[in-house]
């Protein structure tokens, strides 16, 4: 025969439920470790963070000479497109003003043989 853990509808309803608390073993205390012993391992993760932020600082200072190289490109072809909208543009106001004096004789010769 089985027992269930369930309540049943017979148990009296006073009967307190509940979990029980296990509580997390208790680790014993690491023996300290000589004052040098902890200085020499400070040191030697100063200096790994220190070739860490060499590392780190020297990748930045390339991407930065590379960020300025393709802006110095970036400006130059900016200067170039300037120059040629320059060219453009005195060239359709060229086109323009041909086209008022076209109108302008087309209009004369209207006027003229009205």
């Amino acid at each position: 025969m089985t027992t269930s853990t369930a309540t049943s509808q017979a148990a009296p309803a006073t009967q307190a439920r509940g979990a029980t608390i296990i509580p997390f073993p208790v680790r014993k205390p690491a023996a300290a470790a000589p004052i040098n012993d902890r200085l020499t391992v400070s040191l030697a993760n100063l200096t790994a963070a220190l070739e860490e932020q060499r590392v780190a600082v020297t990748a930045w200072q390339t991407v930065l000479r590379e960020l300025k190289t393709t802006t110095a490109g970036l400006h130059d072809s900016l200067q170039k497109y300037n120059a040629s909208l320059g060219t453009l543009s005195g060239g359709v106001s060229a086109v323009r003003d041909r086209a008022l004096a076209l109108e302008q004789w087309a209009d004369d010769m209207v006027a003229a043989h009205s």
